[in-house]
């Protein structure tokens, strides 16, 4: 690369993918190479940003939209300068389904610091997540029955402006555009007048139609709902706009592409053969395998159904069971184990409790105790909790429980996308991702028993990774 520099050519451009998760905010650049692209630098933050809902109580899940955007900042501050100043395309994913608004022109204001002018964000509301809960079934009942292949599920922005239309309708009031928190970054980025919104995205809301991708216009209008704060609609991996201010050192007039979901961008970071099915456990969990070139996904949806099919991109479908049970099941048990511990009058951190749990079940190769995971509920059936059955006293330890658990989790996964459909499906291989995959081997041992075909853990299995590919291919 020096030697090209050398040579009087220009040093070869990068490509910026960034994801705002759930926890996390990370950044990936990527650099051409001759097998494809690597990735050249990465970045991640905490975000720390969950923070408590005024209008919906205990079973609201917000997020502190300035608190994404500083670790979004720090994310980038750490990346070489010298790199930065040579993106000319960004590529942006994050969670899904979650909603935040804002006044279109009081969104941000840019301002210098270290690295160069970057935005801070000014009339912005929280955003509310996609594991927000103020949506009961009974609300969800009420409200018009969309045209989309997708059932409604509370967190899903569409029934989050329901929710305030009719318990709060003045908070509304205060915002003239909408977004996923992703499609904000872009929009800020781009100095968009109107929020635009992949179809990924949109699908993700519900009350859209994806095969005329279109809002469900006529029916919310019919019920009052304030249509103008839909977002334009756009395909993936189109390019929303180009940065109006230099940011973080990147050149003023870098193409920007409209934000993508995280889960695409994942999958598209490590699925390249159509005999693969991707397993991702990080707080939630799914699997995944993509359908066939033109598959149209039905009418309706089955509400009972536990696969869903997600817009991926060029037109197909990936087939989604989407697990609301993952890594933050293991995060609640052992937060359990260490509220257990504290009020025998011991003092325990977390991490230290994680690495125990693992290493005593790592010991147990086996536990006839069944742990059925579901805690969190899951989309198709919410009323349906956790239970603990098969009960032994010979059963009772630590890693009995936490073997049981792991298992449970997979099982959990399994049953809604069974092993025998995706054998059918012509899957031969299965590419193992996510943080909670990555750091327990339990549960990698779990995913190895049930599965009889090969199961490869992908490195670089991650959505900004994904988002900048996206942007690189379209390059």
């Amino acid at each position: 690369m020096a030697g090209s520099e050398a040579a009087g050519r220009p040093a070869p451009a990068c490509v910026l993918g960034i994801d705002l998760g759930t926890t996390s905010v990370k950044a990936a650049l990527l650099m051409g190479a001759e097998q494809g692209q690597v990735v050249a630098e990465s970045c991640s933050r905490e975000t720390q940003a969950h923070t408590s809902s005024l209008e919906a109580g205990p079973q609201g899940m917000e997020q502190n939209v300035r608190r994404i955007v500083r670790a979004l900042n720090e994310c980038l501050a750490a990346l070489p300068q010298q790199q930065l100043q040579r993106v000319s395309h960004i590529g942006i994913s994050g969670q899904m389904h979650g909603i935040v608004f804002w006044k279109r022109d009081k969104g941000c204001k840019w301002t210098e610091c270290g690295t160069g002018p970057t935005f801070e964000p000014e009339e912005v509301s929280h955003l509310i997540t996609w594991q927000d809960g103020r949506c009961s079934p009974t609300f969800l009942s009420s409200l018009p029955l969309p045209q989309s292949h997708i059932s409604l599920a509370t967190g899903f922005g569409c029934a989050t402006v329901y929710w305030y239309l009719k318990k709060s309708p003045g908070f509304l009031k205060s915002y003239d555009a909408a977004g996923t928190i992703h499609d904000y970054v872009v929009a800020m980025l781009c100095g968009l007048k109107k929020p635009l919104m992949s179809i990924q995205n949109a699908a993700s809301w519900g009350y859209f139609n994806s095969r005329s991708k279109s809002w469900n216009t006529d029916i919310l209008k019919k019920s009052g709902f304030p249509v103008h704060l839909l977002p334009e609609v756009g395909d993936p991996a189109s390019i929303a706009g180009r940065t109006i201010c230099a940011w973080h050192g990147i050149p003023k007039g870098a193409k920007v592409g409209i934000a993508l979901g995280d889960f695409q961008c994942s999958v598209y970071s490590c699925l390249t053969e159509r005999t693969d099915a991707v397993l991702n456990i990080s707080t939630s969990a799914q699997l995944t395998v993509s359908m066939p070139s033109g598959f149209q996904p039905p009418e309706t949806p089955d509400p009972s159904s536990a696969v869903t099919y997600f817009p991926y991109f060029n037109d197909d479908y990936l087939a989604v069971a989407a697990s609301l049970n993952g890594g933050n099941v293991l995060a609640t048990f052992v937060d359990m184990v260490a509220r257990w511990t504290e009020e025998l009058g011991l003092q325990v951190q977390e991490p230290a409790i994680y690495t125990k749990i693992i290493e005593a079940a790592l010991a147990q190769n086996d536990s006839k105790l069944s742990v059925h995971p579901t805690i969190f509920g899951e989309r198709h059936i919410p009323e349906q909790l956790a239970s603990v059955t098969n009960i032994a006293v010979s059963d009772l330890s630590l890693g009995h429980v936490t073997r049981a658990l792991c298992r449970g989790i997979v099982e959990n996964l399994c049953s809604m996308l069974p092993v025998q459909h995706l054998m059918e499906m012509g899957v031969r291989r299965i590419l193992g991702s996510g943080s909670a995959l990555a750091r327990n081997e339990v549960l990698r041992q779990e995913v190895e028993r049930i599965f009889p075909c090969p199961v490869v853990y992908g490195k670089d299995v991650d959505a900004a990774v994904g988002a900048a590919m996206v942007m690189f291919h379209r390059k």
